[in-house]
């Protein structure tokens, strides 16, 4: 079995095979998200814990979280579960993936860094990897960077260098920018609201004085009718 191993700490990853069953023994049984110690896996991982995240069969399907079985089965997926992509606007397919109890039948487990032990391993823990893209969000970016809100997160941007192209370096757009523009037109959308509001007003109570009025004209007009109709049954 391979054992995709990954420190988020360092964002280092390293695959290490593992052929002997008794080695990998307290891993079986286990449910995804559990921590094992790594200990049994040699003396260089004393001190470690992992937790499992995935990992696949033989044939490659992957593992799903709340399948609890140690075995492949069929399910009828939609948009938002995961183990699927949504090709088609409403489509749901049926698809076999592996529960999510670890057994001796996976080729490959994936494994997180949850707490450091004791040796360095080569390749996992013994450098820090830079973040390639940096937080794209405006408040994820004050968080990263300790701002206040008075700050300007445009400055604070990480840019990533494109040697190969004509622009030297790159950056996301930031979302969710309160700028002086976004205020002006929410101050706008408001504003068309407020006369729009205004005006509905104005027109019901036209229309309420009119029908008042129109209501008064029928009265009289109905009264005079009367009056006439009384006044030809006299003579």
């Amino acid at each position: 079995m391979k054992l995709m191993i990954a420190n988020p700490a360092t964002g280092q990853h390293k695959v290490v095979e593992m052929d002997d069953d008794n080695k990998l023994r307290p891993f079986f049984d286990k449910r995804m998200a559990s921590e094992v110690e790594g200990d049994c896996l040699g003396e260089e991982w004393k001190g470690y814990i992992f937790r499992i995240s995935g990992g696949n069969d033989k044939q490659g399907f992957p593992m799903k979280q709340g399948v609890l079985t140690n075995n492949r089965v069929r399910l009828l997926f939609k948009k938002g579960m995961s183990c699927f992509r949504e090709r088609r606007k409403g489509c749901r397919k049926r698809k076999s993936v592996r529960g999510c109890i670890v057994g001796a039948d996976l080729s490959v487990m994936n494994l997180l860094v949850v707490k450091k032990g004791e040796q360095d391993i080569e390749g996992l823990t013994d450098k820090m990897l830079p973040r390639r893209l940096g937080p794209k969000r405006a408040n994820h970016i004050r968080k990263l960077f300790s701002l206040d809100k008075k700050d300007d997160v445009r400055k604070f941007v990480v840019r990533r260098d494109c040697p190969d192209k004509k622009k030297k370096s790159k950056a996301p757009k930031i979302q969710r920018l309160i700028t002086p523009q976004l205020l002006q037109r929410k101050r706008h959308q408001k504003a068309i609201i407020r006369k729009r509001m205004q005006a509905g007003q104005q027109a019901k109570e036209e229309y309420m004085k009119r029908l008042a009025q129109y209501h008064a004209e029928q009265k009289e007009a109905k009264a005079e009718a009367v009056a006439k109709k009384k006044k030809k049954d006299q003579h």
